[in-house]
Order: C-alpha cells, then sequence, then structure tokens
C-alpha cells in the first residue's frame, strides 16, 4: 500500500542535492488530501531523512503536476466523519507530516503553479518561503469557514504566527482569498513569478541563496507580528470581539466564534499546543451538523448543479455568440454587463436610442466602479463596453442567437416585444423572458415558436446575485434548454431549472417568508421582534425591511392579478393573513414601501431608516401585551417552516424536479438561511419526524399552511431524508 501511495507524491532529485516533490494523485483530476496523500507524504518524508543523514539534500522544492496546487481535504470523507475522537485524529496525522517538512532544517519552497486554497494553502504554509504563477487562475487563501469549518491542517496557527492576530482575520473569518500579486502584497506569499515555467528556477534560485531553512516561528526570540493577546492594545479590543461576532451571525454558524478561540488561544502557547487547540475545534465543526448542512449544498449540490445535473444529456454544448437584450432598464443593462464581461457580443435594445443609451451610461458606471476598486483593468473595462451596442431599432437584432426580454411585468408589453423581435430573428434563435411571477406557458403563447421560448429568472442587482432560475414551458424544448443552461454557465451564474406554474419557485417560496412577517405584524407582534426574528432565522434582510424593498405596491398589485386570475395560487393569496396587512398599508395607509417614500419603515434623509411609528396605531398590540407576545422562537419557526413546506410543495407539484435545485435556489435566490443548506436541507438537519410533529402543532395554532404534506409524513414514517452529500440525485 505504502509503495503505491508513494506515486502520488513523485520524487525527483536535481543535480544540484535539491529534490522537487511533485504532487500528482494518481485517478484524480486535483490533488487532495486523503489517506493516500498522507502516506504518500510520509513515504517521502522518510527518503528526505535517508538523503539528509547521507549529506546529499540541500533543499526541497514542493510543487504540482496539476492544473491546481492542491485542492484541499477530501470532503467526501470528512463528510461521512461523525466522530470528533476520528476527526482530531486525522488532523493531527496530517499535520504530523507537516510539521516533520518544515524542521528538516532544509531550506523548503513551495512553487505554487494553481489555486492553493484550504489544505492546499496550509501545506504551503509549511513552506520556508512561497513563490506563486501570478496568473488569474491563481488563487491563495482559506475559506474553510464558508463550508462551516476552520482551516485544521495548521492554517489558524500558521497564518496568526506568520501575519499576527488582526491581519490574519479576514482570511480566517472572513474566508478571504487574494490572487497572486494581491497575496504577496499581503503577506500571504513571498514572491510571483509571471510565467509557470520560471516557478522552478525562482525556487532553486531562493534555495540556493537562503541563509534560513526554519520557520519565524520556530528561531530564537521570535515574536508575534503586532503583540499576543496580552499586548494592551489586542487587550482592549478582543473582549468584544465575541459580542461582535454574534451580532453579525446571531450564534447560527459556530465557525467563526471557534476559529477566533483557536487563534486567541493558540496564541499564548508554544507551537504544538496551538496546533492540539486547532484540532480540537476543528473535530467540533467538522462533525457538527452545520458543516454538514454547508458541505452538502455548497459543494456537493452545488457541483452537481455546475456540472449540468438538470441540463439535458443528450444534448451537445451550445455557445451563445450574440444577446439581444430587450429593456436597457434596471434588469436588463445587469444582463448586458455580466453578458459582456463573459466576452458575448450584445444588443442593448430599448423603446428608443435614449434609452438604450442610459442603460449603457449605467453599465459604463458598474464599469467605473470595477476598475476604480481594481477588480477589472481600465483596458478589460474599455473592451467589455466596446462589445454591447445600445439600439432603439429592432433590426439590429438581426444575428443574434439568444434575445432576453427585460421589460416591465407586463403581459400586453411582453408580447408585443417577442412579436417585434421574432420578426427579425434567425429561425434558430432563442427567445427566454425574465420575469419573476409570470407563467411562461402563458407568455409564450405570442411567440410564433413556442418550443423556443423559456424563462429566466435574473436577481437584482443581476452582475452580484449569483442564481438565474430557467423555467421550461409546457413546450420548450430540450435545444432550447441546453442552451440557456450553457448560456448562465458561461456569465458566471448558477443556474437551477424549474417547471412552469405562477411564481416558479424562487418567488413563490420566497414570497411565504415575507407573508408570515406581514401575519405576525397583523397578529399584534411587535415590528422590531419580527424583524429580529427574520435576522435569527438567518435571513439576510428582516421580512418588512424586505417588503419595503421590493415594493409593498407592487406585490399587492400581484397578488390581486394573482386572484383575479383565478388559478391555484388565488386560494393561497386570498386566505393569507399577510394579504390583509398588505391591503391596510396600499390602501389605507398609502404607504407603497422605500420606493414611494416609505412602508413599514421611514427613510430620512442623511439618518438611517426606522420603523414607521404609525404601525403601532394601524397595527395595535395584541391584546394584554406584553404577556401575549409570542416567543421568538415560534416567529423564527414560522418563518423558516413556512419556506420548507411550500419548498415540499413544489416538489410534490413538479415545480421542482431536484433537491440540488431547491437547496442552492434557495440560498442564492433569496438568502434562505446558509447555515442550514437550504430548505430542504433545513428538514434534514431538523429531523423529518420532529419536523413534521412542529409543523402539525404550528398548523393547530396558526393555521392549516403549516400542515406538513402527506409525501413528507410518509418520508418521516419510513425513516427517509432528503438526498445530500456526494450522491444527491432525486
Amino acid at each position: 500500500m505504502a509503495s503505491e501511495s508513494a506515486s502520488h507524491i513523485r520524487y525527483e532529485p536535481q543535480n544540484d542535492g535539491v529534490v522537487v516533490l511533485t504532487m500528482d494523485m494518481a485517478g484524480r483530476s486535483a490533488n487532495v488530501i486523503n489517506a493516500a496523500f498522507g502516506e504518500a507524504l510520509s513515504a517521502a518524508l522518510d527518503r528526505l531523512d535517508a538523503d539528509k543523514e547521507a549529506g546529499t539534500l540541500k533543499g526541497i522544492v514542493l510543487t504540482s503536476a496539476k492544473k491546481t496546487f492542491m485542492a484541499g481535504g477530501d470532503l467526501e470523507y470528512l463528510f461521512q466523519l461523525t466522530d470528533p475522537a476520528d476527526a482530531f485524529a486525522m488532523a493531527e496525522r496530517f499535520k504530523a507530516g507537516l510539521r516533520r517538512l518544515e524542521t528538516l532544517e532544509v531550506p523548503l519552497v513551495a512553487a505554487i503553479n494553481g489555486a492553493a486554497l484550504g489544505g492546499g494553502y496550509e501545506l504551503a504554509l509549511a513552506c520556508h518561503h512561497r513563490i506563486a504563477w501570478n496568473d488569474r487562475s491563481v488563487k491563495i487563501g482559506l475559506p474553510e469557514v464558508t463550508l462551516g469549518l476552520l482551516p485544521g491542517g495548521g492554517g489558524v496557527t500558521r497564518l496568526v504566527r506568520l501575519l499576527g492576530l488582526e491581519a490574519s482575520a479576514p482570511f480566517l473569518l472572513q474566508g478571504k482569498q487574494l490572487p497572486a500579486a494581491a497575496a504577496k502584497k499581503a503577506g500571504l506569499i513571498d514572491a510571483v513569478v509571471d510565467s509557470k515555467d520560471a516557478l522552478l528556477d525562482a525556487a532553486l534560485s531562493w534555495i540556493a541563496t537562503a541563509s534560513e531553512a526554519s520557520q519565524p516561528w520556530d528561531r530564537r526570540g521570535y515574536r508575534l507580528p503586532g503583540g499576543d493577546p496580552r499586548n494592551p492594545k489586542l487587550l482592549q479590543r478582543l473582549p468584544a470581539m465575541p459580542a461582535l461576532l454574534a451580532k453579525d451571525t446571531w450564534n447560527n454558524y459556530p465557525a467563526p466564534k471557534a476559529i477566533m478561540a483557536a487563534a486567541v488561544e493558540g496564541a499564548t502557547v508554544d507551537f504544538d499546543t496551538a496546533s492540539r487547540i486547532e484540532s480540537r475545534y476543528f473535530a467540533h465543526l467538522a462533525t457538527g451538523q452545520v458543516a454538514k448542512n454547508m458541505i452538502s449544498s455548497f459543494w456537493f449540490q452545488l457541483g452537481e448543479i455546475n456540472r449540468g445535473h438538470s441540463r439535458p444529456q443528450d444534448q451537445p454544448r451550445q455557445e451563445t455568440h450574440k444577446l439581444g437584450v430587450l429593456g436597457a432598464g434596471m434588469m436588463g443593462h445587469g444582463i448586458a454587463y455580466v453578458a459582456a464581461r463573459a466576452g458575448i457580443d450584445v444588443v442593448l435594445k430599448d423603446a428608443d436610442q435614449a434609452g438604450a443609451n442610459k442603460g449603457l451610461e449605467r453599465i459604463k458606471a458598474i464599469v467605473d466602479k470595477e476598475v476604480s476598486r481594481k477588480r477589472m483593468t481600465a483596458e478589460k473595462g474599455t473592451t467589455l463596453l466596446g462589445r454591447i451596442r445600445p439600439t432603439g431599432e429592432a433590426d439590429d437584432l438581426k444575428g443574434c442567437d439568444l434575445v432576453v426580454e427585460a421589460v416591465f411585468e407586463d403581459r400586453a408589453l411582453k408580447a408585443r416585444v417577442t412579436e417585434e423581435a421574432e420578426a427579425v430573428l434567425d429561425n434558430a434563435a432563442v427567445f427566454a423572458s425574465n420575469t419573476s411571477t409570470l407563467p411562461i406557458t402563458g407568455l409564450a403563447s405570442a411567440s410564433r415558436r413556442p418550443e423556443q421560448f423559456v424563462g429566466l429568472h435574473f436577481f437584482s442587482p443581476v452582475h452580484k446575485m449569483k442564481l438565474v432560475e430557467i423555467i421550461k414551458g409546457e413546450k420548450t424544448d430540450a435545444r432550447t434548454l441546453s442552451k440557456v443552461f450553457d448560456f448562465v454557465l458561461r456569465i458566471g451564474k448558477t443556474p437551477i431549472v424549474v417547471n412552469d406554474s405562477r411564481g416558479f419557485y424562487t418567488s413563490r417560496v420566497f414570497s411565504t417568508y415575507t407573508n408570515e412577517g406581514l401575519a405576525l405584524l397583523g397578529e399584534g407582534q411587535h415590528p422590531q421582534g419580527i424583524e429580529s426574528a427574520g435576522s435569527q432565522a438567518g435571513m439576510p434582510v428582516g421580512p418588512l425591511a424586505l417588503m419595503d424593498e421590493v415594493s409593498l405596491k407592487l406585490a399587492y398589485d400581484i397578488s390581486k392579478q394573482t386572484i383575479a386570475d383565478g388559478d391555484t395560487g388565488a386560494l393561497r393569496v386570498e386566505s393569507h393573513p399577510g394579504f390583509a396587512v398588505l391591503r391596510t398599508m396600499v390602501e389605507q395607509e398609502d404607504r407603497k414601501g422605500r420606493a414611494y417614500g416609505g412602508g413599514f419603515y421611514d427613510y430620512p434623509k442623511s439618518e438611517e431608516k426606522r420603523l414607521w411609528t404609525g404601525l403601532t396605531n394601524t397595527f395595535p398590540r395584541a391584546k394584554g401585551w406584553p404577556d401575549s407576545r409570542m416567543p421568538q422562537q415560534t416567529m423564527v419557526d414560522r418563518m423558516l417552516f413556512a419556506q420548507a413546506l411550500e419548498t415540499v410543495r413544489c416538489m410534490d407539484e413538479g415545480v421542482l424536479e431536484s433537491v440540488p435545485d431547491a437547496n442552492l435556489g434557495s440560498v442564492f435566490g433569496w438568502g434562505f438561511a446558509p447555515w442550514s443548506g437550504g430548505t430542504l436541507q433545513f428538514i434534514n438537519q431538523y429531523g423529518l419526524p420532529a419536523f413534521v410533529a412542529r409543523a402539525r402543532a404550528l398548523a393547530a395554532a396558526f393555521g392549516e399552511r403549516f400542515s406538513p404534506p402527506e409525501s413528507l409524513v410518509a418520508m418521516a414514517e419510513s425513516g427517509k431524508t432528503f438526498p445530500a452529500g456526494p450522491s444527491n440525485a432525486v
């Protein structure tokens, strides 16, 4: 076994006594940290010890034969861990190898040829010198916190000793990643080279002149940069940090707190003790539920989506060469920007040339901001803008192989621009409607080729939001679906695929969150308590503030239209207690949302927004207040359960076809509690029998909308869960 695993790291002696260790794990597209890698590293260390004993070892270069330097830990193995003792032992084994490596007293260089994230950067941190290729594919950092973990391979211990407690905080607590040049400036690496081929020469050159063959923290007289926790300046700030973290995370995320504890505690002791402290915190997180939730959704399920899980498998890949965007307003200009940034030529059409030019000016403002923040060069910004042609003429759409309509949510207007565009498009061109609520099959009735008509629901602001919801109409064919799926991936977004219905998936389920906030207000609960419950649930914004941003008038108009249409959604809208609150605010109080001057909040100039004082009179406190105040956890449960239950109904009705689409759509689409991994993973982590029991209790107290669907009851009774982890196809 050892001889087989040794092949994962090639041992390549050079003529000058330098050994190049090239990581090249067999059967994998990327190097990962697992048992096989640990055995290969141990075998390489044995040979290094022997060569050093023989006096022939003068230096070591650690590099990779893969496109990336090191992908990090084997998450499939990590996901299965349930015993903290096993997780602790795993971390300690890996770190023992790294400690042997960095204390060989031979100059040791990491030649970073690709992304070095997580365990990959921890491996580089164990080297005495770090050189990276200055290429856009190279990213440096420790993103473990974004998966509910901490860097358990020495990342906390070494980075704190390299940069200090304060300077290391953004990389540890936020998972900040940097390109090579910025990483050098921040002190994460020591040097950059302009070509991959120059890496080895630069590494050998450093070894030839190296005066130290040890880490700074292993040298006599070493002091922690910025001081240790007993430093008077740090003593003033550190006590407040846990409270600040709790304010930001509402204690839904244990990883930042554990990282801070490992960093501060580790900074007061010797290296080996600090490393064990780190391993203990790692073991606690790795076997905890939040990490399981986040790894399941943001690694395995997101990977499935990006690999085309929801894309027709029998269709060849299709490129979008020229995109037409109808409407240069808030959504249209954002769609044009992300497409042009991906290298696609864009025709941006509005009602007239002046309107199209305004859209281009909005795009230029985004570009200018990106350039000012050094996220884009001025040259690339000019090239991007040059790809966009603003126009008021439909004839300019000729040659577009994909058109995205992004006009107002008005059926007649959408029908008119559809007919206008199709009159000049090639027969093979695909037409997509950016709509958040209007059923695609109905909109496609205006098309001469409904099989080439599809929904593309972008989220605002388009250039920042990750998700695009692809909606299949009754006649949408597989080629059309594949075309837009490939387009969404090309512009760097995450596509989910749903079937047609009113509100589709995201708008339909998102509304249950805001509606529950409205219902609570109508029941006489304090508005600030309602908003706090939303934050405690893990939502990005409280339901009342969110409704103000969406616009109470827009939500009310959509609700009225749904009721007037009389379809399956009509009763659900009209019977919900939140609808009466919405009607009161719009019709009686003339409070229509932020865009209209105020809604649930007032927006004074040069001051922070504040809850409208008139809410007390409009929606008086429940009788017996404050004794009748609802427990905060009950409000939290109502908000989360409403969304999770509606997602199950979407699965039952065939609106959703996969668990990954449900989970990632909820988190990326409207910000459903990321700590839970998404709406269906929330049910998993709660436990299906317990979830069903709690839903029934909520239904008895607050209404039939909380009754668990029979499909969920059957799952709970049979011991099933929604698929999660490495194998999660429905």
